[in-house]
């Protein structure tokens, strides 16, 4: 009896030290209130808990001034190497920043780097002025391109998200969608969203001096594939993070609201990006099929070449197998002069079985003008002659 009742304790006693296990399949148990994960490519939630919820995003808001940043140099309108002075306005934003002092003078690119690596707020402030003029008016470039990006349940106050008040919100869902965006047209972001320590130089009337800017994202030096994206965090808003990380050609992003400390933000978002490594295979085609020019009417060249607006891709959330994946391409009308650039000219169709899993247009690449009369004749002649 006594051998039975040692072995007994002996099973409890392990017992008691097994930890259960969640599969990397499951759908992650978080602490954290709000979350969602999304894959880049197509744009798919792969999981959202009290997701469109309106929270406090603090420091995450600077994802939507990056965003602009890319956007007004894409335009034309900033340079990397373009200087810009900082405002009194500007120097005096409390919170995370990077010390810059009324007058002092800084690359377009320096600033990106104190933004994205060290959120500063005197440097995303300095930033919005030269964009816009001013703060204010940058706010509102936010607020119209987040409605542009289907952000429904967001409004900025600020460009740096210091401030406190109720008026400055956005969702887990929300912060997902201009993180995409910021991602998907403008990949270089990661250049600098992946640095963890970097000097910059102060030159201002005081002198010179170096000022070591630190990544706040520890989730780069924990996660195996992440390179970004910004965290926030104050007393109002909590802890918050809008991480992305890249495998085997697939990228998500793991958002992570009002986590109730900054170790739970970061193991969080890393469990939502290994919940959804676990469940994804991405496809590309990468050779999609050559298409050759098209016969139209009435235009002033009788050809035009057409092709595809992007690269196809199929997200997969259940282990298919792609070798199976065919294409077949329908045929539109053949178009008449006059008509844009892109105009849809015909269909490319993936299918895997009996299954449909997405198309591509297939459009013009340039307009065409319509024929005059003197064209229109010698072409009849040619035919005629010939």
């Amino acid at each position: 009896m006594k051998k039975w009742i040692s072995c007994l304790l002996a099973v409890l006693l392990l017992l008691g030290h097994v930890i259960p296990v969640q599969s990397a399949s499951e759908a992650p148990k978080l602490q954290t209130p709000h979350a969602c994960l999304m894959e880049l490519s197509t744009g798919e939630l792969l999981y959202e808990k009290a997701a469109d919820e309106r929270l406090h995003p603090a420091s995450v808001t600077k994802i939507m001034t990056i965003l602009l940043i890319f956007e007004s140099i894409a335009d034309g309108k900033l340079s990397l190497d373009q200087e810009v002075v900082t405002s009194a306005h500007a120097r005096s934003m409390g919170g995370s920043q990077v010390f810059l002092e009324e007058g002092e003078r800084q690359t377009v690119e320096t600033l990106l780097k104190c933004i994205i690596i060290a959120s500063g707020n005197d440097a995303a402030v300095a930033m919005a002025e030269q964009i816009s003029g001013s703060e204010e008016e940058f706010v509102g470039q936010m607020n119209a391109r987040a409605a542009e990006l289907g952000m429904t349940n967001t409004h900025f106050v600020d460009c740096c998200g210091l401030t406190d008040a109720k008026e400055h919100y956005t969702s887990a869902r929300d912060v997902a969608l201009m993180s995409r965006e910021l991602l998907k047209r403008f990949p270089q972001v990661v250049e600098y969203s992946d640095i963890w320590m970097e000097d910059i130089t102060h030159v201002t009337a005081k002198g010179s001096s170096r000022f070591t800017l630190t990544n706040t994202n520890k989730l780069l030096r924990s996660y195996d594939g992440c390179d970004g994206l910004k965290t926030g965090s104050t007393s109002f808003a909590k802890y918050c993070l809008s991480a992305t990380a890249r495998r085997d050609g697939i990228r998500l992003i793991s958002v992570v609201m009002t986590a109730p400390d900054s170790k739970t933000r970061f193991a969080e978002a890393g469990k939502l990006l290994n919940y959804g490594f676990s469940r994804c295979s991405l496809y590309y085609d990468e050779e999609m099929p050559a298409l050759s020019p098209i016969t139209v009417r009435g235009a002033v060249e009788e050809t035009v070449d057409v092709g595809y607006p992007d690269e196809f891709s199929y997200l997969s959330t259940s282990g298919e197998d792609f070798s199976g994946i065919e294409r077949s391409i329908e045929w539109g009308e053949v178009p008449e002069a006059p008509f844009a650039a892109g105009t849809q000219v015909g269909t490319i169709i993936y299918t895997l079985g009996e299954k449909k899993i997405g198309q591509m247009p297939i459009v013009t690449k340039t307009g065409a003008q319509k024929a005059g009369y003197f064209i229109w004749l010698m072409r009849s002649l040619e035919r005629l002659y010939i």
